[in-house]
């Protein structure tokens, strides 16, 4: 075996891109945990200690650099407060292409989604909500708020 198959499965098994890049799976995960941590107002030296890794390993996860396992995601739900299933809300076909079981083996059929209707899903929801709970004036915030209520009903 070369050492540039060797490589390859080794990659494989990580499930990094052929280019050695981060899954983008990987990183729509990270992405999720960014954003309940910061919805939570946590900085990431809080949630590392709660989480007893380093500072440094959960920017790693945030960014999809270093593949999260499943007993560190279970740990990353209770600390975060959300079902596991929070991390991956929002994956679409799009997405799934980039599952290794898509990427090395090409005769398994793609998962079907069915779209997803919790609002909670969107990045762009959850990013309003989070801007509009940085608002320090209370009056303001309301106003905001029944503003877009109000938009709704049209």
């Amino acid at each position: 075996m070369s050492y540039q198959s060797a490589s390859l499965k080794s990659r494989q098994a990580r499930g990094k891109m052929m280019n050695g890049a981060a899954n983008p799976i990987d990183v729509y995960v990270g992405s999720r945990i960014r954003l309940r941590r910061e919805m939570l107002k946590m900085p990431q030296m809080d949630l590392a200690q709660l989480l007893g890794i380093t500072f440094q390993q959960l920017q790693k996860y945030e960014k999809g650099t270093n593949r999260i396992s499943a007993s560190r995601l279970w740990d990353m739900s209770v600390v975060l407060k959300v079902p596991v299933t929070f991390f991956y809300n929002g994956i679409d076909d799009e997405l799934d292409q980039y599952s290794p079981r898509r990427l090395y083996r090409s005769n398994i059929p793609p998962v079907l989604f069915a779209p997803s209707t919790d609002p909670l899903t969107k990045n762009s929801n959850l990013e309003v909500i989070i801007a509009l709970d940085k608002i320090k004036n209370y009056q303001l915030q309301q106003n905001l708020r029944n503003l877009i209520l109000s938009i709704s009903q049209i």
